[in-house]
């Protein structure tokens, strides 16, 4: 082992010891990828490839949450260390849901947006997804509806209403999100919402919002009025 190696050894334990002492905000964001990719990557030093991540793509959200097939255009990346950097992405959204599902989905409005922004708001592409509810608005179903392109994903209501029908669902909330960051409803946005509710409204299913994630935030279609 040359010096150099014994080197980043040394701070890799010091980083291990600052993260089990000092809490979630012992490392900075280049600290935090460095070490993961160390897990992924044990004889290499890995604070360049950490910095040049960042630099790539601007922020750890981002990053987090990029497509595998882009992060992997970063020079040193390959498979398992991508992985390590995705597990992450996995585990942070399940927590995120586990929260979400703990109460009414409506009483709860605040952690089913922290876990939609976290799954959405970064994707370069658009994805649309049904969330479906009982009686008492607690989650039956988190289902992804489609994928597209960087400004259309679409949504056929016949297949929304069909599959609210399969699941006995009584409420549905409609999520879509917008990768050029403006989380305003387009006309689309606004025609198909009102497509579902008239679609569904015969049947007794309830569309209680039409929401739109963006890196900015979110837009509530029922807030400004629209539903």
């Amino acid at each position: 082992m040359d010096k150099k190696e014994i080197d980043y050894h040394g701070h890799r334990s010091r980083l291990r010891d600052r993260l089990l002492n000092g809490g979630s905000d012992a490392l900075l964001d280049h600290e935090v990828i460095e070490y993961l990719l160390a897990l992924a990557i044990p004889r290499r030093d890995t604070k360049p490839l950490a910095r040049a991540l960042l630099t790539e793509f601007g922020d750890i959200e981002t990053l987090l949450t990029a497509d595998p097939g882009m992060i992997a255009r970063v020079k040193g990346m390959g498979p398992t260390a991508i992985a390590s950097l995705k597990i992450v992405q996995i585990a942070a959204l399940r927590l995120l849901k586990t929260k979400a599902k703990k109460a009414p989905i409506l009483a709860g409005w605040q952690a089913l947006l922290d876990y939609l922004h976290a799954d959405m708001a970064y994707r370069l592409t658009e994805r649309c997804r049904l969330l479906h509810l009982d009686s008492h608005n607690r989650l039956i179903r988190d289902e992804a509806l489609s994928e597209g392109s960087v400004d259309r994903a679409p949504i056929y209501v016949r297949e929304v209403i069909r599959r609210a029908i399969e699941l006995g669902s009584i409420g549905l909330i409609l999520v879509h999100n917008h990768p050029s960051g403006d989380a305003n409803p387009s006309e689309m946005d606004i025609q198909l919402t009102r497509s579902v509710i008239a679609a569904a409204r015969p049947l007794k299913i309830y569309l209680h919002d039409h929401v739109i994630i963006s890196t900015e935030g979110f837009c509530s279609m029922r807030s400004l009025g629209l539903i």
